[in-house]
């Protein structure tokens, strides 16, 4: 929004702003923030930042977490959530040192800037382009424990078909069961909503492909944007779930990018459409190659799709993210690629026809990533596979132009399946980061630290009884 400080004062004069917050992104990708009143806002800002505990975001031990965030005045907006007025921006980490103070290696948006440095510095190509889907759902009312003696949640929206018996209020419209793809007002009730998130989100800067209600029934919900920088996607995806979360919490509702908050629906997915220019050409169409894609456009999909598995510890990084991952609810289960097939991790829109719109899409990802190392994680993956030659094909990886999921057990033996939960997703990365460490891209201590804290989340989850087992094994 401003190249200067000079620029920031004269918006916030004449827009009489008061009060300047600054948002930075911790380890598991939830935003954090720090306000001060507008009169402090000084050159010193950016000269020795503003010192915090980089423990609390899960960056340095407790006897080394002094760091500062230096602000990032181009991320500039204001807040429309607040009551005083706030002009918001993003802040950098920094490790304090001498004579100056250093960019955090660890910083997810550094990691982001430190990737895309890595691709122009290659001579792959000068950028990568990506362009999200948000899938998320919204709920009327959401409560949840996990009590030694309890372990229960519940969920309701009112237009979720459950609620067809309703008698003490009720008009009668409710979304099917698996049936809301691209349903029409009364029944979704949610349209306006989805509109005044758009709005939100275009004078934020994210401009809007479309939106529409998801497949799954009770509140699911899309938002597509158009494309952008690895680091600006990464930026305007955590935008855009805040203001998707704040808005819904302003209209007294509730919103979820959790990938499977509900059972038999369809869970929520972050698909990443991504292209590849250089000099400004576009890098990923040949009108003589299969589905109109280059051959660098199938070395670097043959890089993701070598180190899928470890990828989907940063692009799948919650015990939920692998209960979306199963057959029967358009999510991937399977290693490969294919053209207009929604059921193959790698997806070709048929519909990009020009060399500009020349793509594929990665399907596994979902909103539960922190967006700077999931995006960096699939572009390393990428030029691995440009640098090293890998071909999908010759590797065995498709193309699948058929329904995975109805495939036999023989055939399912032949093709490679993405990890069934997060432990193997971990032990994949603990296997095969060498690719993504490259040039110093994910500092080693990042990948050792997401490890180990990863592993403590799967190790909290496994010793939880569920209210499923009490139903499968209470009467045994």
């Amino acid at each position: 929004m401003f190249n200067s400080l000079v620029e920031a004062k004269r918006f916030i004069e004449e827009k009489r702003i008061q009060m300047v917050d600054f948002m930075m992104i911790d380890l598991n990708g939830r935003w954090r923030h720090l306000t001060i009143p507008v009169d402090r806002f000084t050159e010193d800002t950016f000269k020795n930042g503003i010192g915090f505990d980089g423990s609390n975001y899960g960056f340095a031990p407790v006897e080394k977490s002094d760091m500062v965030f230096i602000p990032d005045l181009s991320t500039s907006y204001v807040d429309p959530f607040m009551e005083i007025p706030t002009l918001a921006m993003i802040g950098d980490v920094y490790v304090i040192d001498v004579p100056n103070n250093r960019p955090f290696d660890q910083d997810p948006r550094n990691v982001a800037k430190h990737a895309e440095n890595y691709l122009m510095e290659s001579g792959i190509a000068d950028e990568m382009k990506i362009g999200p889907e948000y899938e998320f759902h919204v709920f009327d009312h959401v409560s949840y424990s996990t009590a030694p003696n309890e372990s229960s949640y519940y969920i309701d929206t009112e237009q979720a078909e459950w609620n067809k018996e309703d008698r003490d209020f009720n008009l009668g419209y409710k979304m099917p069961h698996k049936g809301g793809y691209h349903m029409a007002p009364p029944q979704d009730v949610l349209y306006d909503f989805r509109s005044r998130v758009c709005m939100l989100m275009e004078k934020q800067g994210i401009r809007v492909k479309y939106h529409h209600h998801e497949v799954g029934g009770p509140g699911q919900l899309e938002i597509e944007v158009e494309f952008g920088s690895v680091t600006e996607m990464a930026d305007k995806t955590m935008m855009t779930k805040y203001l998707i979360k704040n808005e819904a919490i302003a209209e007294g509702k509730t919103a979820t990018f959790m990938p499977k908050p509900i059972f038999d629906e369809a869970g929520n997915g972050m698909h990443v459409h991504m292209q590849l220019f250089k000099g400004g050409e576009p890098l990923f169409y040949d009108k003589d190659g299969y589905s109109q894609l280059s051959q660098e456009a199938l070395y670097f999909m043959g890089g993701i799709l070598r180190h899928i598995r470890a990828l989907c510890a940063f692009t799948n990084p919650s015990t939920n993210s692998f209960k979306r991952l199963v057959p029967g609810y358009e999510a991937p289960v399977t290693i490969g690629f294919a053209t207009a097939n929604r059921s193959s991790v790698i997806r070709v829109p048929a519909y990009a026809k020009d060399p500009d719109k020349k793509r594929f899409e990665i399907r596994n990802p979902d909103g539960t990533c922190n967006p700077y190392y999931a995006f960096s994680a699939i572009l390393m993956a990428g030029c691995d596979g440009i640098k090293n030659k890998i071909d999908p094909v010759a590797e065995g990886y498709g193309p699948y132009d058929i329904n995975l999921y109805n495939l036999t057990e023989e055939e399912k033996k032949k093709i490679k399946s993405l990890p069934r939960t997060l432990d193997e997703a971990l032990d994949a990365l603990e296997e095969d980061h060498a690719f993504l460490t490259e040039g110093g891209v994910f500092p080693e201590k990042l990948i050792e630290i997401w490890l180990i804290n990863k592993r403590a989340e799967t190790k909290k989850h496994s010793l939880m009884p569920t209210p499923m087992e009490f139903d499968m094994y209470y009467d045994l």
